[in-house]
């Protein structure tokens, strides 16, 4: 799938990877807006890294024009 046909089920809470990567990354998250010490949070993306836990993910141009994402199921 490409990246603009995937964000909607990204959106939704599907996770999601691409299939070229073959690294420790497990999936990736959207993370809707919310609140932190009482000021708005704005929505972002994690990605789940083996035995890292979640980091902040923000897509390259590359990932961006990939067509090899998939839902995690």
């Amino acid at each position: 799938m490409t990246f603009e046909a995937i964000l909607p089920e990204l959106k939704a809470g599907k996770k999601i990877i691409r299939t070229g990567w073959h690294g420790a990354e497990l999936y990736v998250k959207y993370v809707p807006e919310t609140t932190l010490d009482g000021l708005s949070m704005n929505p972002y993306f994690v990605i789940n890294v083996t035995g890292e836990g979640y980091t902040m993910f923000t897509p390259t141009v590359c990932d961006i024009l990939a067509i090899d994402w998939a839902i995690v199921e």
